[in-house]
């Protein structure tokens, strides 16, 4: 039985394309109000999974809820959920208030209303005066915009947004991300976004699912998820971090499993012995706020990133890594 306060339940959801598992028995629940992130490389599953809440697709096997009611067999009209897509999918031919009004005039909402909800649509994504222009006219960004605002016109409980960000720039990008995040914490809808920029999710999400080959490969906090990766997929994954085998961590740990340590975790000593794993420096990757280097830690490749400011070694160099034992976050059995 689907969790009453959930906005979305998957039970054991499955959905094959032929002999291809795109979705593999994924539970989950999204929870009423929340922005909840599904990440994951191309072909993890996580748009599928998007298509099956709105009804674009069917599962397979298994059930999903929508507010404890349930999806089986109701088409994408009859849900209370809208989605955003990359691509805009604005009508070229009509105005942008004649777009942002379309939901309801399909519905059958009388002009006025529709154009009045429409109107207040457009001042909720900051384009207010702009129903008059055509789509031609506007950036990309504002495109954005008006696809945010036909889909939230018709009030739905849950958003879907299909890596709505992907084709912005990426300051405007970056702006985007904060208007989305404030605007559903005014509204208190429920956010559901796909993504597979890790940044994106991280800086968004109230809570994120971590998508691999069809499957859910960890579901929590942005900070759970970056600090404590349950698998070495999701270490790897979401902030690069450095997959350390089990004879490195028994070393520093005691224990014999695999390990996860953030690159900003790593100090750097421009010394050739004292206490740390010695290590060579191969390359130097200027990024403006950090640097990042790959190093050869006796065979071992990692990566650390320094702070803007920090002394630097040289490409070639030996140096001596250390890091607090509590950084070297120890991974589940068989991760």
């Amino acid at each position: 039985m689907a969790n009453m306060t959930s906005a979305v339940s998957f039970q054991k959801v499955s959905r094959h394309f032929g002999s291809v598992r795109a979705v593999d028995g994924v539970d989950l629940d999204i929870r009423s109000g929340e922005f909840f992130a599904m990440l994951g490389p191309s072909g993890s599953g996580k748009t599928t999974c998007l298509r099956l809440i709105a009804g674009f697709e069917q599962p397979t096997a298994g059930h999903i809820a929508i507010f404890g009611e349930s999806a089986d067999g109701v088409p994408p009209y009859r849900r209370n959920v809208n989605t955003v897509f990359q691509d805009y999918a604005l009508f070229p031919h009509l105005n942008v208030l004649d777009n942002v009004a379309y939901g309801l005039m399909v519905k059958g909402v009388a002009k006025a209303e529709r154009m009045s909800k429409a109107e207040e649509a457009l001042k909720l994504v900051q384009l207010p005066g702009y129903g008059g222009r055509r789509p031609g006219q506007l950036s990309g960004g504002q495109r954005q915009r008006v696809a945010l605002a036909r889909a939230l016109v018709n009030e739905p409980k849950v958003l879907l947004l299909d890596e709505p960000l992907g084709a912005l720039d990426l300051k405007l990008r970056e702006n985007m991300q904060e208007e989305l995040k404030l605007l559903q914490k005014a509204l208190g809808i429920t956010f559901v976004f796909v993504t597979h920029d890790q940044g994106e999710a991280l800086s968004m999400a109230d809570r994120v699912a971590v998508f691999n080959n069809g499957r859910v490969a960890q579901i929590g906090t942005p900070e759970e998820i970056y600090q404590k990766p349950q698998t070495r997929f999701v270490a790897d994954f979401v902030g690069s971090s450095n997959v350390l085998p089990p004879d490195f961590v028994k070393r520093y740990s005691g224990q014999n499993r695999w390990g996860s340590l953030r690159p900003e975790a790593i100090r750097i000593t421009r010394a050739t012995s004292g206490d740390g794993v010695p290590a060579r420096v191969l390359s130097l990757h200027y990024m403006g706020a950090a640097t990042r280097l790959a190093l050869d830690a006796q065979g071992l490749r990692l990566n650390a990133t320094l702070p803007a400011g920090a002394a630097l070694p040289e490409q070639g160099e030996s140096v001596v890594l250390t890091f607090n034992r509590e950084s070297l976050h120890v991974m589940e059995d068989g991760a």
